[in-house]
């Protein structure tokens, strides 16, 4: 079938009842504009309002990326950071809202990035910039931003997108851990409360799929650091070995 009409099929869906998720008419267009099977690998269900896997992380069903975007609410020329740029596809919707080369996208494992510079170019959106970043710390050469977008989920916003906001900007971010809902933070301290929604957990240096290192997390190393500083009595665990010299004298070893 035609993908233009299994896009808008798509959106009508969405629109509609049961789902009714999608009241935002720049959002609707823009899906309705973005070819979804160039994000998606199986074109049979690229469009079906469902999660996929791709690359050791979730591709949101449409309907997610829907709530997100209208919890953002983008304006034309908005500057924006999507934190988790994934294999790219919400970049590409919110590039159809705000233009291209407003849109930065970060994300911590370096194959999705470049998944997603790939899908982006294919789709026609190569002026999105996608870089390999630890997501918490932003993007502060680009900063500031008027909306940041945290695909991932957190107890508090980070410090570091908070202060990458213009004056007017809003964070948009799933809070919590086990019980999760979308929030969007203002510059001024408002919060808006949206829906219940369910995310992977923010992810720190380490943790991400396909590091070359071994994935040990910050947390691992800061544990180990404190159980090493728990463990030390006196001399660092000194020790004196006698062992038999050839000579027939002994002599004594000591190893730290």
């Amino acid at each position: 079938m035609d993908p233009a009409v299994l896009r808008e099929d798509m959106v009508d869906g969405l629109e509609s009842p049961p789902r009714d998720v999608l009241s935002d008419e720049d959002v609707a267009v823009a899906m309705r504009d973005v070819p979804r099977h160039a994000f998606v690998d199986d074109e049979r269900t690229a469009y079906a309002d469902r999660d996929h896997e791709a690359l050791g992380t979730r591709v949101l069903a449409p309907s997610t990326v829907a709530r997100l975007l209208q919890a953002l609410a983008l304006e034309r020329d908005q500057t924006v950071l999507i934190v988790g740029a994934g294999v790219g596809y919400t970049a590409a919707v919110t590039a159809e809202i705000v233009g291209a080369t407003n849109v930065h996208a970060v994300d911590i494992s370096r194959p999705l990035v470049v998944a997603a510079r790939g899908n982006l170019a294919e789709a026609g959106y190569e002026g999105v910039l996608v870089d390999r970043r630890d997501g918490a710390d932003g993007l502060p050469e680009y900063a500031p931003f008027d909306r940041i977008l945290l695909e991932a989920a957190a107890v508090d916003p980070p410090r570091a997108l908070l202060s990458q906001l213009t004056d007017r900007g809003r964070l948009v971010f799933p809070r919590g851990t086990q019980r999760q809902r979308l929030e969007a933070v203002s510059s001024d301290g408002t919060v808006d409360r949206f829906d219940p929604v369910s995310f992977d957990p923010l992810l720190v240096e380490g943790e991400q799929s396909g590091a070359v290192e071994r994935n040990r997390t910050t947390r691992e190393d800061r544990e180990r650091a404190q159980r090493r500083a728990e463990s030390r009595r006196g001399w660092e665990h000194d020790w004196i070995e006698w062992e038999d010299a050839g000579d027939g004298q002994s002599r004594r070893r000591t190893s730290r």
